[in-house]
C-alpha cells in the first residue's frame, strides 16, 4: 500500500516553512499524519530521494525526519526494503453514531407501533431478490419513473383494489419511501396551492403534525366521537384538508361509521377540500373482514397512503400514495425533485413478491401471530387487572386498556410501572382531548411473544402491589 496524494498534502506547508524550522515542521507533519490515520499502518513511504524531490527540499532533511520518527516508533525501516508506517500509533477513528430508534431496554415493552421484525420472510425475500437480479434488464437500472416502476404500480393497484377496495389506477399510484414521505409530498403540494393549515385527529399520531409542519402547514387538532372525526368542529375549523385513519383510528382503535364516512366526504365536497387517508394497518383485522378504504367512495376527494412497514418491515422504506387526478401532476413533479424515484431493485423485488402471492402469505402469517398475541394480552389483563375495559381490539397492533380507578391516579401508575422496568404509554400522550383522570393505556403487543406479554402484565401488577 502506498500513500495517497491527499496524505502528502499535509507535508506541503512544512516544506514551505523557514529553512531553520523546516526539519521540525516536516517531522511534526509526518507525525500528525500517522496519528490521525491519514497515513495508515502498513503504508510504504517513498524513498527519501523521491519525497525530497516531490517537496522541493533536501534529501538530508527527509532522511533525518525518517530516522527521528523511526526512533519514536511512528515509522519502521527494513534494510533494503524501505520505510513503512509502524503500528504503534493508533489513530482515534471517529465513530458513526446510530440514531435509529431503539427499545429502551425495558424488562417489558408495551409501546405501540412496532411489528414483530422476526416474522420478516427472509427466505422468500431472498428468493425474490435472486429472481429479480436474474431477470432485470440492464437498462432498467437507470433513473426510474418518479412515480415508480410500472410493474410495481400495476401490482400495487391490483393488490389494493382486491384487499382494501380502493379505486387504483396505476397511473395515479406513486411509490414512496413510506407514509412519512407521502405525507410530506402532500404537504408541499398543498402549501404551494396556498393551504396553510390541515386538520389532524385528536387523539392521533403525533407524526402527522410534525411532518406537515416541515412542509409549512399548521396542524389543527380536531376531536373525535364514537363514530370518528366529529364533523361539527371540523366544519367550524375552517380547514380544507384533514388527515384521518378511518379503517382503524390511531390510537383509539375505532373504525369510522358508515354515516361518518359519508359526512366526511360531504364536507370535502362542500369546501372543495381533501381527505388524506392513512391506512397504516388496514390489513390487520381479526374478527371479521377488514373495513374497506374510504378512498373507494370518492377517489377524487381522498388521497390514500400506506406502506409495508407493519406487514414486512419499516426498514424497507417502501410505501404507496394514490392521489386525485387534480393533484397527480404536482405530486409527481415534487417527488421527482425530491429524490428522482425509489431504488429500482427494491421496487422490482416488491413487485415480484406481490405478484407471486408471497405478500398475501406474509399477511396471513402475521394475522395469525398477532391475533394470538392480542388474545393473550386481553386474557392477561383480565387475570391481573380484573375490571379492565379493553377496546380497539378488532384490528391493528395495539389495544386501549382503561383500568379501574383503584389502580390510579395515572401519575402513580406510570411511576410504579416505570420503576419496575415496564414501558407503557398513556392515551393522554396522543392528544389534548383525552380525559386524564383514568389510567388509560395504549398497549402494543405485536412485537412480543405470548410468553413475554404474560410476563409483562404480571410485572405491572407486581409493581402496583409493591
Amino acid at each position: 500500500m502506498t500513500p495517497s496524494g491527499a496524505a502528502w498534502e499535509l507535508l506541503v506547508p512544512a516544506a514551505a516553512a523557514p529553512a531553520r524550522a523546516r526539519g521540525r515542521a516536516l517531522q511534526a507533519a509526518l507525525r500528525e499524519a500517522v496519528r490521525t490515520g491519514r497515513l495508515a499502518p502498513g503504508t510504504r513511504l517513498p524513498s527519501s530521494r523521491e519525497l525530497a524531490a516531490d517537496l522541493g527540499v533536501s534529501r538530508g532533511l527527509v532522511t533525518e525526519a525518517y530516522e527521528q520518527l523511526t526512533a519514536e516508533g511512528y515509522l519502521r525501516s527494513d534494510r533494503g526494503a524501505g520505510t513503512w508506517v509502524g503500528g504503534a500509533a493508533r489513530a482515534a477513528h471517529p465513530r458513526a453514531r446510530d440514531l435509529a430508534p431503539r427499545p429502551a431496554g425495558a424488562r417489558a415493552d408495551f409501546l405501540p407501533g412496532t411489528p414483530d421484525l422476526s416474522l420478516f420472510p427472509r427466505a422468500a425475500w431472498a428468493a425474490a431478490q435472486r429472481g429479480v437480479l436474474a431477470e432485470l434488464p440492464h437498462q432498467a437500472l437507470g433513473y426510474p419513473d418518479p412515480r415508480g416502476l410500472p410493474r410495481l404500480r400495476t401490482a400495487l393497484s391490483e393488490l389494493l383494489a382486491r384487499r382494501r377496495g380502493v379505486v387504483a389506477d396505476p397511473e395515479r399510484v406513486i411509490v414512496v419511501s413510506g407514509v412519512a414521505q407521502a405525507t410530506t409530498l402532500l404537504g408541499f403540494v398543498l402549501h404551494a396551492r396556498g393551504v396553510r393549515a390541515i386538520g389532524v385527529e385528536d387523539p392521533g399520531s403525533p407524526e402527522h403534525g410534525t411532518l406537515y409542519a416541515s412542509a409549512g402547514l399548521d396542524a389543527v387538532p380536531l376531536p373525535l366521537d364514537d363514530e370518528g372525526l366529529a364533523t361539527g368542529p371540523l366544519q367550524e375549523s375552517g380547514v380544507r384538508a384533514v388527515v384521518t385513519t378511518p379503517a382503524h383510528q390511531f390510537p383509539s382503535g375505532i373504525a369510522y361509521s358508515a354515516r361518518r364516512r359519508t359526512e366526511l366526504l360531504d364536507w370535502a365536497r362542500s369546501v372543495d377540500g381533501l381527505v388524506v387517508e392513512d391506512d397504516y394497518d388496514g390489513d390487520f383485522r381479526y374478527d371479521r373482514a377488514p373495513v374497506g378504504a374510504l378512498q373507494g367512495l370518492d377517489p377524487e376527494r381522498v388521497a390514500y397512503t400506506g406502506s409495508v412497514s407493519k406487514s414486512l418491515a419499516p426498514g424497507l422504506r417502501l410505501g404507496w400514495l394514490l392521489v386525485p387526478a387534480a393533484l397527480a401532476e404536482e405530486v409527481v413533479e415534487r417527488k421527482r425533485t425530491m429524490d428522482l424515484g425509489n431504488p429500482v431493485v427494491d421496487q422490482a423485488l416488491l413487485a415480484r413478491f406481490v405478484e407471486r402471492g408471497d405478500y398475501d402469505r406474509q399477511l396471513r402469517r402475521c394475522q395469525r401471530a398477532y391475533r394470538e398475541r392480542r388474545d393473550t394480552l386481553v386474557s392477561a389483563l383480565e387475570e391481573h387487572f380484573p375490571g379492565t375495559e379493553v377496546s380497539g381490539i378488532a384490528a391493528g397492533l395495539h389495544v386501549i386498556a382503561t383500568l379501574p380507578g383503584r389502580y390510579g391516579p395515572p401519575e402513580y401508575f406510570l411511576e410504579r410501572t416505570a420503576a419496575a422496568g415496564v414501558a407503557v404509554r398513556p392515551l393522554a400522550d396522543y392528544g389534548r382531548a383525552v380525559e386524564r383522570a383514568d389510567v388509560r393505556l395504549v398497549l402494543g403487543y405485536a412485537h412480543q411473544s405470548p410468553a413475554r406479554i404474560r410476563d409483562g402484565v404480571r410485572l405491572m401488577a407486581q409493581a402496583l402491589r409493591a
